[in-house]
Order: structure tokens, then C-alpha cells, then sequence
């Protein structure tokens, strides 16, 4: 392992999950992919957006632009390896001919070898790590080895921060919703001391509110404990 795929190990094990959003984790994960693996001048994820494979993150604006290629027409190395769980290598986009259009599109922005690594967390596959060089057979078997070895410990830490993310965004519904039980609770003690009913019956009058006035029946109950707020200060 070379000194530049050790410091961008480095810099991911260094990585403490809630310190950045999912997408940021993701831009500064792709930055560092490029680092790790000296012959690359490129790099990318491709990953599925809105049930279609897009390249999310890159280095550089001319990744989406060659990767379009080969989503357009549904085959090339980067979906392959995405697919297959397997690393796969273009030694020189000139010469292959398993994805044309996607060569030729790499060819065009002077891409002439290309590796595309499977980015596996816990048996599923998030995505494609994609990296590109200006020269043919730039990629040895030991960049290889060590741009596998970074792949996987991104998966780790994407999978850490994706999931992190999502129970932050279930913890903060799941206080909105204990938030709004408590404001209902005030206001139908409010409407049960005004009205003089039950529990049950000034929930009823609050959903009636609700539907009446085409409003949640959070909103509602807010404004009624607002209102009666306001007249105790005054």
C-alpha cells in the first residue's frame, strides 16, 4: 500500500458519523478515492437516484458527462461492477469493445483505462466507486488491491452515516410527534374546562375544528393554547 492510499484510509477511519450529512460524507468520500489510488485523475460514485443509476458525487464535471454514456443505453463497467459485485477494468478505451459508447464517450475527454469497484455494506451493494486515468493500463494489480481495499472501507462508513441519518431524521419525527400529542392534550384541557365535556368530546370538537376549517388538528390545537395564553398575560 502506497503513502497516498493510506492517508485517505486514514482520513475515512477518521471519519465521526453525525459530524457530516449523508452527501457530504458522500463528495468528501469520492474526493478522497481519488487520492488513494495515485493513477487516478478522476473519480465518481455511481449510485441508484429515483429507482436510476446516476453519478451522484465526482471530482470532476466530465464524470457525469462519461458516465451518461453508458446509462443511456444500460451497460458499461461502472453498472457492471454495481450489478456484479465484481471490480472491473478497461486497460484502454481505444481497444475494448464490451461497452463502445461508453469507451468512446471516455475516449473523447482523453479517459484511456478505467476501474469501477463494487461499494458493499453488509451483503448490499450501494453503489460503484469509479476511477479514471489519462493513460492505457494506468491501473496495476496492486492499485487495484488497494482501491478495493479503500472501496470497502467507504462502504463502511457510508453504510454508518446512512444509517445514522435516518434514525436522526426518525428521532426528529418521532419528537414532532410528541410535540404535537402534548399541544392537543393542552388544548382539549382547555376546551374540556370551557366547555365542560369530556376528554373525548373535546377531541371530537378539535377534529371537527380540523376538518371544518381544512387545517391539521396540530395547528388547531395551537392556536387555541395560544389564544388562551395570550388572554391569562393580558
Amino acid at each position: 500500500m502506497d503513502d497516498s492510499t493510506e492517508e485517505s484510509l486514514a482520513s475515512l477511519t477518521r471519519f465521526i458519523v453525525g459530524d457530516a450529512r449523508f452527501d457530504e460524507t458522500l463528495e468528501r468520500v469520492t474526493q478522497l478515492a481519488r487520492q488513494a489510488v495515485s493513477p487516478a485523475v478522476m473519480a465518481g460514485i455511481t449510485m441508484m437516484v429515483n429507482d436510476r443509476a446516476a453519478t451522484a458525487f465526482f471530482t470532476n464535471d466530465e464524470v457525469p458527462e462519461i458516465d451518461q454514456a453508458q446509462y443511456d443505453v444500460g451497460e458499461g463497467p461502472c453498472l457492471e461492477s454495481f450489478r456484479t459485485g465484481k471490480v472491473i477494468t478497461i486497460e484502454s478505451t481505444l481497444e475494448d469493445a464490451r461497452w463502445p459508447k461508453f469507451c468512446r464517450t471516455a475516449a473523447e475527454h482523453d479517459v484511456r483505462s478505467t476501474v469501477s469497484l463494487p461499494v458493499v455494506a453488509a451483503g448490499t451493494s450501494m453503489g460503484a466507486l469509479n476511477l479514471y486515468a489519462l493513460e492505457p493500463s494506468a491501473f496495476t494489480a496492486k492499485d487495484c488491491e488497494d482501491a478495493l481495499l479503500f472501496a470497502t472501507q467507504a462502504a463502511v462508513v457510508l453504510a454508518n452515516t446512512q444509517a445514522y441519518w435516518k434514525a436522526n431524521e426518525y428521532g426528529q419525527h418521532l419528537a414532532a410527534a410528541m410535540e404535537s400529542r402534548g399541544v392537543i392534550e393542552q388544548a382539549k384541557g382547555i376546551l374540556m374546562a370551557q366547555a365542560g365535556v369530556d376528554a373525548e368530546a373535546a377531541f371530537d370538537l378539535l377534529r371537527q375544528a380540523s376538518q371544518r376549517e381544512n387545517r391539521k388538528l396540530r395547528d388547531i390545537a395551537t392556536e387555541i393554547v395560544q389564544k388562551t395564553s395570550e388572554r391569562a398575560s393580558q
